[in-house]
């Protein structure tokens, strides 16, 4: 999936030849954490051939297209470099629950620049097939949603997880691709959630239950979502032009996003390892009439790391009773249905316009986990203007659903007057987001996009008020 309205097949408008001087037009499905998912969701073209090399390199829309020619010149060498920033903006209109000291009326503003490598082995040492793929982000500024007590949905998914240094390696891996497209093999330091419930649609919102993947993909702390990365190998097959399927191995590591263990992204040790996590993914990605392209996707994870039971202590009973130690489960496991299909076409589907519908459910080992399930709906409308086409309206709502383990357990911890976990000042049961955007295309390279967020039940608590929250979201690629 090209994010959004941006799938189209291989070779078409996204990937453009090295040496073409247009680019694909600048959305918000086109930020270089997109790029892995990108290679995921693009179909084969439709007279595939047997030749293995090196797929083209995404180039979108930047405000230095080629400067002094020199991004035309490296490409030609098969080198793709590209520098983009993404800014969120978060302020609440609503006061925060009264009661709470350390909650306030306030506004956030959290920020990336980020810096992708992609090589070309072909070009540059004659290795068919062979290409590496790197990204370092820098990260700055705070989130809002703490500030009226959420902790489980970000207002500014891009807060977090960059190590709080000028440079944060989040990737760093080789990939082969053989038969036209076929098959892909990747190694190296790998964010699984990049590859796995992907798609470059969802940050076409900002709210953290929806952008980056659906929450209730990263409730483990061992899950390896962008910008955090593992030793990992990963191998696709396509065997048909519109299906795929691929599996992973990605090592569990512990601290993953906490700064003692990967502040800088290049700890490469392996000493923090505890287990395994193990993805499988089936996908179709059809053009349905010949131009409206969907992608449907079902798959789950076994993961070997161990974890804490949400209600059992050792011997079986209620750990918040009995004050021992949880019990640890040496497996657990998740599954998802994501799907995404554009039903409407503007113009032919000129400018990647039309009418995109999004919806999906993801599921988790409820003894294991913080969230039990997620359900999501979303509509991107991309050209809906004819004067404007690369603008987009997007309406996108998450419901979570607490796993049945943390709603007891905090309600006898609460009767017993301790604390309770996940910051929480109350019963956890469950929790939505709902978000409506609108992105202006400013001009090439540059998205600026005004937003409202709506919180309901924040934290997955009744006792704590609704919370509004006006913003917006700005994408500039530089090159």
């Amino acid at each position: 999936m090209f994010k959004a309205s941006s799938r189209l097949t291989f070779g078409a408008a996204m990937f453009v030849s090295f040496g073409v001087h247009t680019a694909h037009a600048q959305v918000l499905d086109n930020d270089i954490g997109s790029e892995p998912n990108m290679r995921v969701d693009t179909p084969l073209p439709a007279k595939p051939s047997n030749k293995t090399t090196v797929p083209p390199f995404a180039r979108p829309e930047a405000v230095f297209s080629d400067p002094m020619g020199l991004t035309n010149w490296l490409r030609a060498r098969g080198i793709a470099l590209l520098i983009d920033n993404t800014n969120e903006f978060a302020g609440a209109v609503t006061k925060p629950t009264p009661g709470f000291v350390n909650y306030r009326q306030g506004a956030s503003n959290a920020g990336q620049y980020a810096i992708s490598l992609n090589m070309d082995w072909e070009k540059l040492a004659g290795i068919k097939g062979f290409a590496t793929h790197m990204i370092t982000v820098g990260r700055y500024g705070t989130t809002a949603n703490r500030m009226f007590g959420d902790w489980l949905n970000h207002a500014s998914e891009v807060y977090g997880g960059g190590g709080n240094v000028v440079v944060h390696l989040v990737m760093a891996y080789g990939e082969e691709t053989l038969l036209g497209g076929r098959v892909a093999l990747a190694a190296g330091r790998m964010s699984e959630m990049s590859d796995f419930v992907a798609s470059p649609l969802y940050c076409n919102f900002q709210n953290g239950s929806m952008c980056g993947r659906p929450k209730n993909a990263t409730d483990s702390a061992f899950t390896s979502g962008y910008p955090a990365a593992v030793w990992a190998a990963r191998a696709r097959g396509r065997p048909s032009r519109f299906t795929y399927l691929q599996m992973g191995v990605y090592l569990a590591e512990n601290g993953i996003y906490q700064n003692f263990q990967h502040r800088t992204g290049f700890k490469f040790n392996g000493s923090n390892i505890v287990g395994t996590r193990i993805p499988l993914e089936f996908g179709w990605e059809p053009l349905l009439n010949g131009n409206l392209p969907g992608h449907y996707k079902v798959g789950g994870v076994l993961m070997t790391a161990p974890t804490a039971d949400m209600y059992e202590d050792i011997d079986g009973l209620p750990y918040a009773l009995t004050h021992r130690a949880q019990r640890m489960h040496k497996a657990s496991y998740g599954a998802w249905t994501l799907m995404d299909q554009r039903i409407v076409n503007y113009n032919g589907g000129k400018d990647d316009s039309g009418i995109t519908a999004l919806w999906g459910f993801l599921y988790n080992d409820k003894h294991t986990s913080l969230r039990e399930w997620e359900a999501y709906g979303a509509v991107i409308d991309r050209g809906f203007w004819k004067a404007r086409p690369l603008d987009t309206i997007g309406l996108a709502f998450t419901y979570t659903k607490i796993s049945p383990g943390v709603q007891i357990s905090e309600e006898l911890l609460r009767a017993q007057n301790r604390s309770m976990p996940n910051h929480a000042t109350g019963i956890q049961r469950h929790t939505s987001v709902f978000e409506a955007n609108y992105a202006i295309h400013v001009m090439r390279g540059v998205i600026f996009q005004p937003l409202f967020e709506y919180f309901i039940r924040p934290n997955g608590q009744g006792n704590l008020r609704n919370a509004e929250l006006l913003g917006f979201k700005s994408h500039i690629e530089f090159l």
